[in-house]
């Protein structure tokens, strides 16, 4: 059978919007002049300078991005763009570096488990009833005073740990899947069969879960760091579009620091060592170098920034483990 789709080597008119072509490429759409069907190497350089920025003005942007805090923002609200990787491919191809070194290195949330009886096993124990001591029976006002004592001491919340995961006791547990209920009823049911799971398969549920989604989590959370500081710089008359900007370029300057620091192997600890205090007198020398103010003021506008973010990400990993409970 004959192959209807020929190979388009030169043509007078661009087969894709059908504007005459006078030119290199296409001044209608920029589509090239010279087709051909391309090879196997060239799809996967396209894969690969498509997902990951693998190009020369790829390391005048690293070079500036690690020893220029600040410079590449202030180059690019200047109008000095061509000569660099944009800032979102910038992020995305060191976070994409960063989680696969972090994935093939071994990383990952390991959390052991050294009580591998199931939960309705240790409740049918608990709700068993008691033997009698073997020595002696509990004088009548003992038992009255500890018959006394014991609902208010199961009516305290509880918090046991378990192989490193902390989980409800049984009163909790039902308090949980009351308060789920009156959410919705399905979430009390999810939060019901979870409950319901060995230790094991509750662990790696969580275990699953924040290794699959916390990449997305902490992508979901760019916008917020944007948001904190066009928060702590109100009336600068920055837009967000410039704390996004700031926010892409320190983050993407994090990941290629943290993935520098897994690849540096143990016997060399003083890089590992300046890496790290780079990584934290980073940020707010950027911060400077873009917003300017003095060191005082930007320091306690980098502590206050620190600590939202820290929270936003603490809670980004809950929300996270809460999707092993609802999945």
């Amino acid at each position: 059978m004959k192959n209807d789709i020929q190979p388009i080597h030169g043509a007078t008119h661009c087969p894709n919007c059908g504007t005459r072509i006078a030119g290199e490429f296409c001044q209608g759409c920029g589509q090239p002049a010279h087709l051909h069907v391309p090879s196997a190497r060239e799809f996967l350089h396209e894969f690969i300078a498509h997902y990951v920025a693998l190009e020369g003005k790829l390391w005048k942007s690293v070079a500036l991005l690690l020893f220029r805090p600040g410079r590449l923002t202030r180059d690019y609200i200047e109008g000095k763009r061509a000569r660099y990787v944009e800032p979102l491919r910038l992020y995305l191809s060191f976070s994409i570096i960063f989680f696969a070194i972090f994935k093939l290195g071994g990383g990952g949330f390991n959390v052991g488990n050294n009580q591998p009886e199931s939960r309705p096993a240790q409740r049918a124990q608990a709700q068993a009833p008691g033997k009698a001591p073997a020595k002696e029976a509990l004088s009548a006002p003992r038992a009255a005073v500890e018959s006394e004592a014991r609902p208010a001491a199961n009516d305290r919340p509880q918090m046991k740990k378990h192989g490193g995961l902390v989980t409800l006791d049984e009163g909790d547990d039902v308090r949980a899947i009351r308060i789920a209920t009156s959410i919705h009823p399905m979430l009390g049911k999810k939060v019901e069969s979870f409950n319901a799971l060995p230790e094991k398969e509750a662990t790696a549920a969580v275990v699953r879960a924040l290794s699959s989604y916390t990449p997305y989590a902490i992508f979901a959370v760019m916008p917020v760091f944007a948001a904190l500081l066009k928060l702590l710089y109100l009336g600068s008359g920055r837009r967000y579009g410039e704390h996004l900007l700031f926010a892409l370029h320190t983050n993407a300057f994090a990941f290629l620091t943290l993935s520098l620091w897994l690849l540096i192997p143990d016997f060399i600890p003083l890089v590992g060592f300046g890496l790290g205090v780079w990584l934290v007198f980073y940020l707010p020398t950027a911060m400077r170098k873009v917003y300017g103010g003095s060191r005082l003021v930007t320091a306690l506008r980098w502590i206050v920034l620190m600590a939202m973010h820290l929270g936003c990400i603490v809670l980004a990993i809950l929300a996270v483990a809460a999707l092993a409970v609802v999945a």
